[in-house]
Parts: structure tokens; sequence; C-alpha cells
């Protein structure tokens, strides 16, 4: 049976119609909210509450999932709640709103659905879903129906069985392996403490069978993984985080990760608790950098500088091969630091920061790089006191040319948000 919809629309009926729903049924409300539209420096941001009464806002993600030439979002739930949300958006970001996953009572929920990513899996030119379970641990994917049947229940499929990934937390995608399928790579948070990655096996593979293997264990509480290449030879390399362990790293992947290990480059070890950032080219020399958040649930004071900071590692070279970092300041005061992502939200050529900060005091900021990276940054506001905001992306939703920023926000705030970056 097709998952029920509900779509954001401003009319006061729907309001009353959908918070009813919402507040009666545990599901996500698309109550509109008026809209409001600030200056934020040198931006004038329109905030837009997609959804909200959620049971833990943690993760959300960009992606044309009808294949309409537009960027739809996904976005995640957990228990009691256990569902996925897809937000297809019509083009001019007006969202129609259904379920990728809703929990309906079965055997295997609930489950506490968190981080995840998008591609195609089982290449048949639709990109799926695939997702964490923190709950249960494990790696799951989604399958695209295509757009006639997207609004209803996709089809699960799992890339490794309960327990198999303990403390299952984030994903990223790419062929590790050089067979032509998308792979999979995981962290494991504080109970796994490792980073694994799981062979799509076949030649290549359609997502039916999957083999794990470490890439790397005893890291205490692995946060981010993220696909890049550092070194420039291309094949695809592996950015990942230890919070409790006070480790940013990246894996050079050999070309057979199958039969030869990762090795391992460490970017920095001494900045406390660092959490999740992103390779970027931050300074335009032709290598990828990386930007990243410090201090999520860090065992030190908020003032305390050994975290609670935003900063870029340089990845020193011209271009660089990720053997030489050197870090720059971008905000060396940002208490329970989340997230850092980087795109040119001003358009003015070069790259500019957003970041959330968790807690019951959680914000969002964006940095514009002033020309210089390496110089100061300036900081602008764009929501304060949001409870522990978390997961951020940049996304151009509307089709203007400009990117906009999408966010969620978790227990207290329990929802997600869209400033659309609008002209001025």
């Amino acid at each position: 049976m097709p998952c029920p919809k509900f779509s954001l629309v401003a009319t006061a009926l729907s309001a009353m119609l959908f918070a009813s729903h919402g507040a009666n049924s545990g599901e996500p409300s698309a109550d509109p909210e008026p809209s409001r539209t600030f200056d934020s420096g040198p931006l004038k941001l329109t905030e837009t509450r997609l959804l909200f009464n959620y049971t833990y806002s943690y993760a959300c993600a960009a992606a044309d999932l009808d294949g309409d030439g537009d960027l739809d979002l996904t976005s995640a739930d957990a228990e009691p709640n256990s569902n996925l949300y897809l937000l297809v958006n019509d083009g001019q970001g007006r969202f129609q709103h259904s379920f990728i996953q809703k929990h309906v009572g079965e055997a295997d929920q609930p489950i506490r659905l968190e981080r995840h990513a998008i591609g195609d899996i089982n290449r048949d030119g639709r990109p799926d879903v695939v997702i964490v379970d923190n709950l249960r641990w494990d790696v799951r994917w989604f399958e695209n129906p295509g757009k006639e049947a997207i609004a209803k229940p996709w089809k699960l499929h799992r890339v490794c069985p309960e327990k198999d990934l303990p403390g299952s937390y984030d994903v990223a995608l790419a062929d590790l392996d050089g067979d032509g399928d998308l792979d999979v790579a995981a962290s494991s948070w504080r109970f796994g403490n490792r980073f694994d990655w799981f062979e799509n096996v076949g030649a290549p593979g359609r997502g039916d069978e999957w083999v794990r293997h470490v890439i790397a264990d005893k890291m205490s509480e692995t946060r981010t993984i993220v696909v890049a290449d550092f070194n420039r030879d291309g094949k695809p390399d592996l950015l990942g985080t230890a919070r409790t362990g006070n480790q940013v790293v990246w894996y050079a992947n050999s070309g057979r990760p199958t039969a030869q290990p990762w090795t391992r480059h460490t970017i920095d070890a001494e900045t406390k608790f660092p959490a999740h950032g992103h390779p970027v080219d931050l300074d335009g020399d032709g290598d990828l950098d990386v930007v990243m958040a410090f201090g999520i649930a860090a065992g030190v004071a908020n003032d305390d500088p050994s975290s609670h900071q935003i900063a870029w590692y340089e990845n020193v070279g011209k271009p660089g091969l990720g053997t030489d970092w050197k870090k720059h300041s971008i905000a060396p005061g940002f208490p329970q630091g989340f997230e850092a992502v980087a795109g040119d939200l001003d358009g003015d050529g070069d790259m500019d920061v957003v970041a959330t900060a968790w807690t019951k005091q959680g914000r969002i900021a964006w940095f514009e790089n002033n020309g210089d990276p390496r110089g100061q940054w300036t900081e602008h506001k764009i929501k304060d006191d949001w409870s522990n905001a978390v997961t951020v992306i940049l996304a151009d939703l509307d089709h203007d040319g400009r990117l906009d920023i999408v966010a969620c926000a978790e227990r207290g705030a329990n929802e997600i948000r869209w400033w659309r970056n609008a002209p001025k």
C-alpha cells in the first residue's frame, strides 16, 4: 500500500491539518510557519521550515531522485518514528513529502536512521539511498523505484546484517576497487571504533552481495567518512575523524583495497574532539584541502581553545599530495562544533564555510572568505538558539544559480530548515 504523502503548502487550512496530524500521529508536520527574510552579511536569506515534529532529525541529503533535473531532499528520523522522508522538489523550491521508509510496526522496527549517502547502487540509472541504522548496527540501502512510483515505499536491501557494524554511524559511496560499481565506506561511532568498506560484489555488482573489509580499527569513536582523492592519483581515498581519539586522518587507496592495506596519513592529532568535515580546494591551488568542525560533546569547557572551533587544513604543495598539512583558523571560538561544509555562497569566486553547533544553545552560521583563506574570516549569523543543530548541506534548490543552505537540528528543535540564498 502506498505510504501517505504530506505537502508543504502555505495556507491556513493546511497548516491546521498538518499540525494536528503530526501532533497526534507521531509523524512529522509540514505546518508551513511563516518564512522570514533577513540579511546575513552580504547575503539575503529566506528561512523556511520544511518539516518538524521529528523524534530525532539527525541527517539530510540532496540529489535528483526523480530525474527531473532539480535537487530533491531526504531526511532521516529515529525511534519511535523510524522513518526516512522524501521531499520531492518541483524545481521552484516547493516540496511534496512522502516516505521512503515508514514505521509500520514490522518485526525489524523500530530503527534509528541517521546519516546517509545517495548513489546508484544497482546500476539502473536511478540514485538509491544508503543509510545507517544506529540502533540495530547495520547498513541498508533503499532502491529507487523510479519517478512514477517514487512516493511509494522503496524496497529495502541490506549492505550488512544486524550487529555486523557496531555503532554504525556514517557512510560514503565510491567505486573503491575500480570494478565499475559503487562500494560503501562506513564509520562506527563509539561501539565499533573502526572504519570499514563494503565491497559491492560482482563484475560489476548490483547491490545483491557485499563483503566487509576493515580499513582501520582501534580508532576511538569514528565519525566523519568522506571520499576524496588527496594524492591526485585518480583513486578514491577516504577522510575520517575519531572524535575521542582526537584524530583527523585520511587513508590512501592503493587501487587494490581487497588485497592491500589502506595507508594512513595524519592531518591533525592535537586539536580535540573533531566531528564532521569535508574536502574542498579552499585555496584554489588544484588540490583538496579539508574544512573541519570541532567540539561536539567535548570533555573540555566551551571556551577551551584546544577544541570548539572551525578550522581548515591546507594540503601543502604545488599542488599538494596529502603528505604535508598546515592548519588555519576560521573561527577560533565556536562552541560544540558539529559539521562544516564549504561553497561559494556570495558569488565572489572563493569558498565560504557554513557550520553547525550542537547543544541546547546550538546554532548555524556562515563564514565569509575575504579573499585570502589564510587570513581573517568574517562570521555571519544564520540562526542562534537552534537546539542541537547537526547535519548541514549546500545545494541550489530553486535553480537560481546560488547555493542554498539546508540543515537539520535533532532533539530539542527536531526539524529540517532551508535558507534560500535570495537575490539582493
